[in-house]
């Protein structure tokens, strides 16, 4: 599967950057009662592994987090890394666990 990553590392500061896992989670902010979901993107580098987490609101609203490799880099950086990075392959976005 050639995804680009030598063009990415040198877009996103990382070197041979890949997408490794997309899956929801449950997310909680301070000044809201109720959980939310999120889209987690694992994220892994020769320098490292970390985690981009984009929470959508109602209005249009995006809102990136870092952990890991991609901790306290800024929302565009995010955006940008999580955009190039996240699977385009709707197989592999619905990898939902077999119940039953």
């Amino acid at each position: 599967m050639d995804d680009g990553a030598p063009d990415l590392g040198l877009d996103l500061g990382l070197t041979n950057p890949r997408g490794a896992s997309l899956r929801r989670v449950p997310v909680r902010a301070r000044s809201m009662s109720v959980t939310l979901a999120a889209w987690s993107l694992a994220v892994a580098a020769d320098e490292g592994e970390g985690e981009i987490v984009l929470l959508e609101l109602p209005g249009e609203q995006s809102f990136f987090r870092g952990a890991g490799l991609c901790l306290g880099w800024p929302q565009e950086r995010l955006a940008a890394a999580y955009a190039a990075l996240a699977p385009r392959d709707e197989a592999a976005i619905l990898d939902l666990p077999q119940l039953g």
